[in-house]
């Protein structure tokens, strides 16, 4: 007779999340103070529409739309004026009516392990984080989709924040426009725009080079569901993996959901990247306290869209992952039972387990290194991989959210005075 699974009664406080999909306004574009139309994340004939609704005769739109499309993604440029192919009397019209922008920075972060991690802001006063993490083989970023999120994970820091609204196409791939700024990965004829880069931004330790691209994966997995955000997401990542954009293969790209079943097949068909889905349960009902979003689409629903997955093989595998809480989800029989939902559906898997971050304010313990060993052992010796995620940046505030909370609670001054700074080191 089969042992039953430990459960977890849940929170009759807690409120129940996730069971309406967020109504945002859609927006390809964050209006400016300043009147002037950002660039950045829009494709060639969005581009090309603008500047013909600026005054453009259309054939002279879509040949300057090419032009700038190639030095906002190739060359990294920020300033019409370093665009040399554009006639010198068109780059004032340009520069007066549109603007080619990068998120602000709010606070900066450094691990002593190499983990970067920024808080940033969209021209409308909204902040949001990304995090940048070195590996010997590979360098990570992992990007924001939503100011906030709407899913109220228990165990996430972001899911206590409330939703603002979506990023937009700009909002998101400026996080990967800014990672290129900060790790010099732009060609060096397209350096000159950006010498007013603050000492914090650009890293000199790494041996980090154009040549190198130390940037070498993007995932999905900041702050919001980017299942929510479908189309800015789909209109971000087509930029990045685009030949003549960023040129980034899909095969380095991993989009990470909750679990929104209706959209994964879409995404799989429409955008085409590796799939990770933060699975942390494999019982009713510890997934439903943990990721509400489960009293919704149930496990069984949410691994049957992974199983039809476009694109899922033994080559490209689905990623799950599994948030270790102590006495919460991280016994053997929670170990066995997972692998046995994998095999049922057939899924070409790897676990990705990961230690439990504390912060301020949360209800779970990370479990045990010892404890975290045995459920590894049990999953790979059934075949599966299932490896530890190292912890990262523990000295700073590296779980998602965490930035963006202390950030709020420094004084007016306390930031005022990161600003002189910041000023300062440009000279």
């Amino acid at each position: 007779m089969d042992t039953p699974l430990p459960t977890s009664p849940l929170p009759t406080s807690m409120p129940i999340a996730g069971h309406i999909d967020p109504v945002v306004t859609a927006r390809d574009i964050t209006a400016r103070a300043d009147g002037r139309v950002d660039l950045l994340g829009l494709p060639r004939p969005r581009i090309a529409e603008i500047f013909a609704e600026a005054g453009l005769e259309p054939k002279q739109a879509k040949l300057r739309a090419k032009q700038v499309y190639h030095w906002i993604y190739h060359r990294g440029v920020t300033d019409f004026e370093a665009m040399t192919d554009i006639a010198k009397t068109m780059r004032p019209w340009l520069a007066e009516r549109f603007v080619i922008g990068r998120p602000e920075i709010v606070v900066s972060q450094h691990s002593e392990d190499g983990t970067r991690k920024w808080l940033l802001r969209t021209d409308d006063g909204h902040e949001f984080e990304m995090v940048f993490i070195p590996d010997a083989d590979r360098g990570t970023l992992c990007v924001s989709s939503q100011v906030g999120c709407t899913l109220n994970c228990r165990f996430c820091h972001t899911g206590t924040m409330r939703l603002v609204r979506n990023l937009t196409p700009g909002e998101i791939v400026g996080q990967v426009m800014l990672a290129r700024d900060a790790l010099g990965e732009w060609p060096k004829a397209g350096q000159a725009d950006l010498a007013a880069l603050t000492d914090d931004l650009v890293d000199d330790e790494g041996g980090y080079s154009p040549d190198g691209r130390l940037l070498t994966n993007i995932v999905m997995m900041g702050m919001g569901e980017p299942l929510y955000n479908f189309d800015n997401v789909k209109g971000a990542l087509k930029l990045v993996m685009d030949g003549d954009g960023l040129a980034l293969s899909k095969r380095r790209i991993t989009l990470s959901t909750s679990g929104v079943v209706p959209m994964m097949e879409k995404c799989g068909e429409e955008i085409g990247v590796n799939l990770a889905v933060s699975l942390h349960a494999v019982t009713k009902e510890v997934r439903d306290e943990i990721v509400p979003i489960n009293r919704k689409y149930g496990i069984e629903e949410l691994l049957q869209a992974c199983a039809d997955y476009p694109g899922a093989s033994n080559s490209r595998r689905i990623t799950f992952e599994y948030v270790m809480l102590k006495d919460k989800n991280d016994t053997d029989e929670h170990a066995h039972e997972l692998v046995r939902l994998l095999r049922q559906y057939n899924l070409p898997a790897k676990v990705n387990l990961i230690p439990f971050n504390p912060w301020p304010g949360a209800i779970y313990e990370c479990s045990t290194p010892e404890r975290i060993r045995q459920f590894s052992n049990i999953i790979f010796e059934a075949g599966i991989s299932a490896p530890v995620r190292t912890p990262r940046g523990r000295d700073i505030d590296a779980a998602c959210g965490q930035l963006k909370t202390s950030a709020q609670k420094m004084s007016r001054a306390e930031l005022d005075r990161l600003a002189e700074e910041k000023q300062a080191a440009l000279g």
